[in-house]
């Protein structure tokens, strides 16, 4: 790291320590048909994905002490698509929930949308507006453990219905974590979404707002899935949804997700948000 000034989302040693066994693996598992073993640096790949996901920067404007702008998003997109940012990001959670005394996989997650703004450039066909928040653009979907870590993501036109991101969820979630057994939503997951929890061997309860209460009242453990996209807010590339496809939007909230959860397994804080 000596040969740059650090920015602040870089990774610390102890950090990388804990990211780099799963790029070696990935590595080792990917060959260059030449014999080559790569130009840049993988943890100076991985920093420029952190700094872009806080900061929100366009591709062309990672700064020049960075890899190259191409180099980066070859790793991105690859990774991406065969499922390594995930990996990353689900190792570890599971370091994160031990630590804390839990089991590796939840048996209770919370789920619940967010709709934001589309920018410019986004294709149209996969944005649309939400009816109810009036917002025209994507909507992600989270489900999310008892310590606000996210188990399952997922990211549409905001004009799709609460049932059909609460049922992909719920798919993902049966899918990539078999020890949950629970599920909370809110009102407005309606009957379909409790239907298909049952079809999955996951009861889902719907979680009423007590109707005496006025203003903002958190709700028991409902609260834990506001504040994980609270987290996420911090993040620049998630204020709006900058992609072109909602698969990229995925990958964005796993890499936001593993910069937290590297705080939390090293105890390093944050940078505010007006010096980030």
């Amino acid at each position: 790291m000596s040969e740059r000034k650090p920015y602040k989302t870089d990774l610390t040693d102890e950090q990388w320590s804990l990211v780099e066994p799963v790029i070696t693996a990935w590595k080792a598992g990917h060959p260059s048909v030449s014999g080559h073993q790569g130009r840049y640096a993988m943890r100076e790949i991985v920093n420029a994905l952190l700094y872009q996901g806080r900061t929100g920067c366009q591709w062309e404007l990672l700064p020049h002490d960075f890899p190259p702008p191409g180099a980066v998003k070859y790793y991105f997109y690859t990774w991406r698509d065969d499922g390594t940012d995930q990996t990353i990001h689900d190792l570890l959670r599971w370091q994160v929930r031990e630590k804390a005394g839990r089991k590796a996989d939840p048996s209770l997650v919370v789920l619940d949308t967010q709709s934001v703004h589309a920018a410019a450039g986004v294709p149209v066909q996969s944005t649309g507006r939400d009816a109810a928040k009036k917002v025209p653009g994507r909507k992600r979907g989270l489900a999310v453990d008892v310590l606000g870590l996210v188990i399952a993501v997922v990211v549409v036109a905001a004009s799709a219905h609460e049932n059909a991101v609460g049922i992909t969820l719920l798919d993902k979630v049966a899918a990539d974590a078999d020890t949950v057994d629970k599920a909370l939503v809110d009102r407005g997951f309606k009957n379909a979404v409790v239907t298909h929890g049952e079809k999955v061997g996951i009861e889902v309860e719907v979680v009423e707002r007590n109707p005496a209460q006025t203003g903002f009242v958190p709700i028991p453990k409902r609260w834990i899935v506001e504040r994980a996209y609270g987290i996420l807010m911090l993040h620049r590339r998630l204020v709006r949804d900058y992609e072109h496809q909602p698969r990229t939007s995925e990958s964005r909230v796993y890499w936001a997700m593993t910069a937290v959860i590297l705080r939390r397994l090293t105890g390093a804080t944050a940078a505010a948000w007006r010096t980030a």
